[in-house]
């Protein structure tokens, strides 16, 4: 059995009490960072990008349906990617869905982009499930030029990416299986948050946040911080519907 404190109601008050006091700390923190996030400069977008999607070609401000804002994750799923997208990236989109009515109404559009083709991602958009819009990158330098991915050149320039390929964990050995790809081509995708806003006919970019930002991450995993036994520290995910026995 795991070692834990077994105690009285008193002594349980006693820990919530201090609990309840850094939780409030943590809240207003959020609250100065999401203060902060909304002060950042809005860059305007001049370059004309045409993206393949489920409807045909469209431009960066059709994506937005109509609203202000678009708000994007960007899964990793690389055209090198033999199997399908990466696992992790697959369970915060399993988690997608629910929630864009209640963003609709507050005129924000939400998408996925990816830069596998359009047709590859059709398919496996198909298989996990998935409702919301899915958007492919592939060839064009949008990814590249607001860092949702990496060139092999600037991949090669970067130290922390060259050292976990020349030496990787037995983990990530695992994951590059499981997407199908070389980890020097899977690695070179970037899973985060993208934001735009569209005002006077003109985009803007407004936000990016990548892994390994806590943002960058299934809202199960908010869920399960709140449970009592400790998960597992090995960052494995698996897609729904491979999860064994």
């Amino acid at each position: 059995m795991p070692d834990r404190k077994i105690g009285t109601p008193e002594e349980w008050q006693a820990a919530r009490a201090e609990l309840s006091r850094l939780e409030a700390e943590h809240a207003q923190l959020g609250a100065k960072v999401a203060d902060q996030r909304r002060q950042m400069p809005w860059v305007p977008v001049d370059k004309d990008y045409e993206f393949d999607t489920e409807d045909g070609k469209k431009t960066l401000p059709e994506l937005f349906d109509g609203r202000s804002q678009l708000l994007a994750y960007n899964i990793m799923f690389g055209p090198d990617y033999e199997v399908g997208a990466c696992p992790g990236c697959s369970n915060l989109g399993d988690e997608l869905d629910a929630t864009r009515v209640h963003l609709n109404h507050r005129d924000v559009t939400l998408i996925c982009f990816s830069r596998a083709p359009i047709d590859r991602l059709i398919a496996y958009k198909q298989r996990m499930g998935w409702e919301f819009p899915y958007v492919s990158t592939y060839g064009t330098e949008f990814p590249f030029d607001f860092g949702l991915a990496l060139t092999p050149g600037q991949a090669q320039e970067m130290p922390e990416v060259k050292g976990i390929i020349d030496d990787p964990p037995e983990w990530l050995q695992e994951w590059g299986r499981q997407v199908g790809a070389k980890l020097e081509d899977g690695l070179r995708e970037g899973p985060g948050f993208i934001a735009f806003a569209r005002e006077n006919e003109r985009v803007y970019h407004t936000y990016t946040v990548t892994a390994p930002d806590p943002f960058v991450a299934p809202y199960h995993s908010f869920l399960l911080e709140r449970t009592p036994k400790q998960q597992a520290a090995e960052p494995r995910a698996w897609r729904k519907d491979e999860y064994p026995g």
